[in-house]
Order: structure tokens, then C-alpha cells, then sequence
């Protein structure tokens, strides 16, 4: 099997270049605005351009998935290849709102390029690194001289995405036959820099709850009462106060129980990163780095778990005094979960660990909501190894490797599924993702559609997955 030459992929993706463009323009002209119910036609309508132009790029089965939410679009293109990985690529076609007096410099759905740069809403997050795969696949197929992908293919475009995916974990399960595949790229993330091109290679997992403290029956006097009946303000102080040790360490028990160690590679390939601390904490808007001792920042941020506080409250919130002892009190908490963590097993070690923390007289309920899991891809796994293979032929660098701080669906599709998760991205800092003037830059724009046309015959070539 022969590899897709870079000259004639490079000579495609130029030929094709202004047509592409164009495209995506039209596209990013229909406000798929899903947290918007005045949007939802265009929410529909996009989803009907996509299935369109998935059509004209050569699949052969395309179909608009519908939710109780806002439409998925699906698609698949088998390999002629029985021992070819299938390959899932996941992105959404849903954006944020966006209106020209939130600070846009031109209307955020008609597009403009300027200095190298085209401004939409949507042209990074997600709707350009959805569609650069559609020019990827035709330099692929045109380089190669094949009919079909040198991968079995299949792309799923969510369309509520920008309203937390609340339809998304059912649709994976409902059609887990149809979505199966041996991998899943994720293309709805970033890399380092325009310089320093990154692959993703894992996302922390997500669990928060709401704790509720109850005392007395009503607001009390606290000259008749203080000192004699436990206050819920106080416990929920106290509880806050117990939940991190002198070393920043989560103080709760058992709640690093399986967490994955970073590797002494993996620590050094994070250092190898230019890193500017200042330089972050001026983004942070913030004026220190803290957290758990042993850990730089960005082995914290990335691959360490953690708890924060959310929000605290009870009692008299007002102007002046109000001398109570406040009937109920509450505290928000969130936890970042790593490989390894059970979202199970974080929930009943905190409600353990709170139950003690809590004085007689002080009744506790505690409310979680819906978990995400953690996804770590290892860094010696072959379809990791093609993803940054065929990255750094596009940018004709070395590819260094991040992970994400954040959460997203693309856990419920490493659990439905049983599948990895690789994160393919090209979109920068200064994108301004949920900003105004969100751009992308095209240069690195049209490197994604280059690394897309170098991906599947490289997969093909080094990961074999049938007898």
C-alpha cells in the first residue's frame, strides 16, 4: 500500500481552495444558534446543508438523525478493505449566539476574511473543523486514486452541542450499532499555538453537586439562640474549609482511588512546552498559582483531579446587618475527574465524607447531577500515533502532545462505544471561541483539510484491525 503523495494532496487542496472557502461561507451563513428556540429552523436547516454537501463529497449514506432536541447528521463511507479500521469523526454543527452589538466587528453570520483570517460565528468552533474533513476525504481519494476511503468512515455532527449535548448520550446508545468504529476523532478542539502544533490526547471527566444545610425551622435571633444550636452557614464553612489538606491535596477518602499517574514521558513532553506561566495568569485574570504540591500547572490543569467551590451562601445577603442564625445554607461543588476515577464511586466517597462533616442538628441533602467520565488515550496507542504522523506532515513540524482540562461528549462516545477518542483540532488561542470576532486562521485551516488527506491512508497502513 502505497503512501498519499504530499505533492498531489497539496495540489488538490490549492486547486480547490476558493470552492471550499465558499462552501464553508455558506454555511456559516445559517445561524444555528441551538440555545435559541427562534433558532431552531435554522438549526434544521444547517444540519440539511451539511447531509448536502456530505452527498456531493462522495458518501454514499447520509442521514439527518432527529432528537428530542435539535438533528444530528450521520454519515458512512465503508473501505473496500475488510481489515481497515473504521473510523468515527465527531464535530457539531450548532454555534453560540452572536449579534453585531456584543462587540463584532462585522455581522457574525456573513462571513469576511481579513489579514489571513476568516470571521464568523462558527468558523472554529466547530463548523471549519467539520467541514475541512470534506476536502481531506476528495485530496485522499484523488491522491490515492481510490473509490473509497482507505478507511471504513463515518462522521456524527451534533446540533446541541452549545447547549450541553443534552440529547446526545440517548442518540450514541440508541444507534450504537450504526456509530460503531474501531477509533473516534474529535475534531471540535485546538492545538497549542499557530507555531507549536499540538494533538490532544486526553479531556478530565466531570461531577458536581449541591449541598443543602438545614437548622432551624425559620431565621432565629442570634442574641436569644447563638452559642446554643449549631448554624447551617457555619457547618457549610467548616465543610468547605475540610475539603482540600495543607498540600492542596481533595481531602475527601478514597477519592484518588484509581486515578492514573502520569508518566515521567508524559511529564516531560508537558514541560517540553512553552509554557508562560504570566502569560496565563494574565488570561486567568488572576494574581498566583495554587493548587496540589508536586505538580506543575499544567500537569494540575490536565491531568490531575481536583475539587472546587462553586458558590457558598446562606443567611442574610443584604445592606446592613441582620444579626440571624440563617435556617438553611447550601455549597456548590464541582470535581474534575482523571483516568481511572469512577464517577460512582466519587459520589458515595463524598457524601460519606460530608455526612461527617456535618454537626447534630444540622440535617444535609445532597444533590448530584449528571457526570461526565474522564478519556485518556495512551501515548503509544497506533491510531494516536497516525493522528500526530499525519499532523506533522502538514505542518512540517514535530507534534507535541496536550491534554484538556475541560469535560465534553466525547466521553459518552469512549463509553458507549468501547472505542479511543483522539482529539484532531487546528484552531488556536485567538479564535475567540463564544467571543466576538471569532475567526479562524486559514493558513492552519487548510493544514487540517492536509492533515484529514494524510490521516485515513495512514491508519490504514499501520493499524490493522480483522484476521
Amino acid at each position: 500500500m502505497s503512501q498519499t503523495p504530499d505533492s498531489a494532496v497539496r495540489t488538490y487542496i490549492e486547486q480547490h481552495r476558493a470552492a471550499f472557502l465558499d462552501d464553508l461561507a455558506a454555511w456559516l451563513r445559517i445561524p444555528s444558534v441551538s440555545a435559541r428556540p427562534d433558532h431552531a429552523p435554522d438549526v434544521r436547516r444547517s444540519a440539511d446543508w451539511l447531509a448536502g454537501k456530505l452527498q456531493d463529497t462522495g458518501f454514499p449514506t447520509v442521514e439527518v438523525w432527529q432528537t428530542p432536541g435539535a438533528p444530528a447528521v450521520f454519515a458512512e463511507w465503508p473501505s473496500d478493505d475488510p481489515q481497515a479500521p473504521t473510523v468515527l469523526v465527531y464535530g457539531h454543527h450548532d454555534v453560540q449566539p452572536a449579534a453585531r452589538e456584543d462587540g463584532w466587528d462585522s455581522d457574525p453570520f456573513e462571513p469576511v476574511v481579513r489579514d489571513g483570517r476568516l470571521y464568523a460565528r462558527g468558523a472554529a468552533d466547530d463548523k471549519g473543523q467539520v467541514f475541512f474533513h470534506t476536502l481531506g476525504l476528495r485530496a485522499h481519494l484523488a491522491a490515492t486514486g481510490r473509490t473509497a476511503p482507505a478507511v471504513g468512515l463515518k462522521l456524527l455532527i451534533e446540533g446541541e452541542e452549545e447547549s450541553g449535548s443534552p440529547h446526545f448520550r440517548a442518540l450514541v446508545e440508541e444507534r450504537a450499532g450504526r456509530l460503531a468504529a474501531d477509533a473516534v476523532i474529535v475534531s471540535d478542539t485546538g492545538m497549542w499555538s499557530e507555531d507549536t502544533p499540538t494533538v490532544c490526547t486526553g479531556m478530565r471527566g466531570l461531577a458536581e453537586c449541591e449541598i443543602r444545610f438545614h437548622g432551624p425551622d425559620q431565621d432565629i435571633h442570634s442574641g436569644s439562640f447563638g452559642g446554643a444550636v449549631p448554624n447551617p452557614a457555619a457547618a457549610a464553612a467548616r465543610l468547605v474549609a475540610a475539603l482540600h489538606d495543607e498540600h492542596g491535596r481533595v481531602a475527601v477518602p478514597g477519592f484518588y482511588d484509581g486515578v492514573v499517574e502520569l508518566t515521567d514521558r508524559e511529564r516531560e513532553l508537558f514541560a517540553e512546552l512553552p509554557f508562560d506561566e504570566e502569560s496565563w495568569l494574565r488570561t486567568a485574570r488572576s494574581y498566583a498559582t495554587h493548587g496540589e504540591a508536586g505538580y506543575t500547572t499544567l500537569e494540575r490543569v490536565w491531568a490531575r483531579p481536583t475539587a472546587e467551590v462553586n458558590g457558598i451562601g446562606g443567611g442574610y445577603q443584604g445592606p446592613g446587618s441582620k444579626t440571624i442564625i440563617p435556617s438553611t445554607a447550601m455549597v456548590k461543588l464541582s470535581f474534575r475527574l482523571v483516568a481511572g476515577q469512577d464517577r460512582d464511586h466519587i459520589e458515595k466517597a463524598v457524601r460519606a465524607w460530608a455526612a461527617e462533616q456535618v454537626p447534630a442538628g444540622i440535617r444535609c441533602e445532597i444533590l448530584f447531577g449528571s457526570a461526565t467520565r474522564p478519556c485518556l488515550t495512551p501515548l503509544d496507542h497506533p491510531a494516536l500515533r497516525s493522528v500526530a504522523r499525519a499532523m506533522g506532515r502538514a505542518f512540517g513540524k514535530p507534534v507535541r502532545f496536550t491534554r484538556e482540562g475541560g469535560s465534553g461528549p466525547a466521553a459518552d462516545l469512549q463509553e458507549v462505544l468501547g472505542a479511543p477518542v483522539l482529539f484532531l483540532g487546528i484552531s488556536v488561542p485567538s479564535d475567540g471561541w463564544h467571543a466576538p470576532n471569532e475567526k479562524v486562521e486559514l493558513d492552519l485551516l487548510l493544514k487540517g483539510v492536509e492533515t484529514s488527506a494524510y490521516l485515513w491512508d495512514d491508519l490504514a497502513r499501520n493499524w490493522r484491525t480483522a484476521p
